[in-house]
């Protein structure tokens, strides 16, 4: 039993030796502490130090003013500091802005680029092979013409011929909703023919606008179809009826041998004599699908930003081992890259759901290319799930980078990465690459 309790009571007198001997280094730890802090060349005395307690001559030191000599080193910091950033954001927003600026800046020059194809039908199909074409010939002549003395901003015009599309002018529509060429002049078949039985018989019911069509693909890009396709065509078509109507207005009144009863019945062969008839495939409607193509595109790349800052705190759980060992370097890359693509999944759901509840049609049926259509949808009742896979990918893509750049560049650059991302993607997709600068061609 006596062995037993000295065994037992041999340990604490281990602990209290150990007790006392912390005791003592915390002592003298406590001491020099002490001495340190109360040493004059810290700043502090004893005699300080028992003055703040007492509230006396150690107060905290009184605010002094901007200019306070005190503040002498501190103010140059300060300048050298705000000349440098303002610098650098000078000369961020003189490279980066004209991003925007520069995609623009050639487009009178660049009109070309417009591809419109002229095909001339005119008098080429049976049963009007036999006519002498005057209509065809016309246009074919203005166009080339235009492009050949290249004196105002002008479209692509380029001559196709008829065999080019077997004789066809429906084909001609594919060549245009293949995006082959912004836009075409078909000048039909019987274009000559019926103007001139017109004239000759007296036929009412003789309608100009069949000698001629327009086509073009609306929905490609609407800005570019209403800003310049559309007014230049306009202004063509406008000197090709009037060259033309003063050109066949001097042949029927120098034949005499057509009646003027005749001529009185039909005056619209007369004058305008022709017409075109404007065809969009695809007309871009409802308007609410404009925030779609266009902002809501810059709010997504926003939003792919920001959610970098918002998941930061969840990724520091794994950085920062506090209750855990530490993570492995690429496995937390990894979580960093898999986490907010799985994020972007769902984000570019909701983001697709705004669409949907604003009614912009995902279930209409598909239609034929070479018809004019509203708002057909290539996949039917898939074309929602289409849309929300190109926002996912588009989200990813946009996204990836700016985590990326976060965690290489950190803040404060990585507001200015958000700019520059911004800017780059909305001037090669908001505006036609093919009115834009050669540079601008990698978007």
């Amino acid at each position: 039993m006596a062995s037993r309790h000295g065994d037992t009571g041999s340990p604490p007198e281990k602990y209290e030796d150990r007790a006392h001997g912390e005791e003592s280094v915390g002592s003298d730890y406590t001491s020099d502490s002490q001495q340190s802090a109360n040493h004059p060349a810290n700043g502090y005395d004893k005699e300080t130090t028992d003055g703040a307690e007492r509230g006396g001559v150690g107060a905290p030191p009184q605010p002094v003013g901007f200019w306070d000599k005190s503040l002498r080193k501190t103010r140059l910091q300060m300048y050298i500091g705000w000349a440098r950033m303002t610098l650098i954001l000078s000369t961020f927003i003189l490279l980066v802005l004209s991003f925007f600026w520069g995609v623009l800046y050639r487009v009178e020059e660049n009109l070309p680029n417009l591809i419109v194809y002229v095909v001339d039908f005119d008098g080429q199909v049976p049963p009007y092979t036999d006519t002498t074409p005057l209509v065809g010939p016309l246009i074919t002549q203005m166009t080339e013409q235009i492009v050949a003395t290249n004196s105002m901003p002008h479209l692509g015009y380029i001559t196709m011929n008829a065999t080019d599309y077997n004789k066809d002018p429906v084909s001609v529509r594919n060549a245009v909703y293949d995006e082959h060429a912004w836009g075409a002049i078909v000048i039909n078949p019987n274009a000559t023919a019926l103007l001139q039985a017109a004239v000759e018989t007296g036929n009412v019911s003789y309608d100009p606008l069949g000698a001629c069509q327009v086509i073009w693909l609306e929905a490609r890009d609407q800005d570019t179809v209403y800003d310049y396709l559309l007014p230049q065509l306009t202004s063509l078509q406008t000197e090709i009826l009037s060259k033309f109507g003063e050109m066949w207005a001097g042949q029927v009144l120098a034949n005499n041998s057509i009646p003027r009863t005749t001529l009185q019945r039909v005056p619209q062969a007369i004058n305008p004599a022709i017409g075109f008839s404007m065809f969009s495939l695809r007309p871009f409607d409802p308007p609410v699908v404009t925030p779609a193509v266009s902002i809501g595109l810059i709010y997504l790349i926003i939003l792919a930003f920001f959610s970098v800052p918002f998941y930061l705190p969840n990724h520091m759980k794994l950085m920062v081992p506090k209750e855990h060992p530490p993570v492995k370097f690429w496995h937390t890359i990894v979580w960093r890259w898999f986490s907010p693509v799985s994020a972007y999944f769902f984000m570019s759901l909701a983001y697709s759901f705004v669409s949907l509840a604003f009614q912009i049609p995902f279930h209409n049926t598909p239609a034929p290319s070479d018809t004019v259509s509203n708002n057909p949808d290539a996949y039917h009742n898939g074309t929602f799930a289409i849309y929300w896979m190109i926002n996912f990918v588009g989200m990813t893509a946009l996204g990836l980078a700016c985590e990326n750049m976060a965690m290489i560049v950190g803040q404060p650059w990585t507001a200015m990465w958000l700019i520059f991302w911004v800017i780059s993607n909305v001037a090669t997709s908001f505006y036609s690459l093919d009115l834009a600068p050669h540079f601008y061609y990698w978007g």
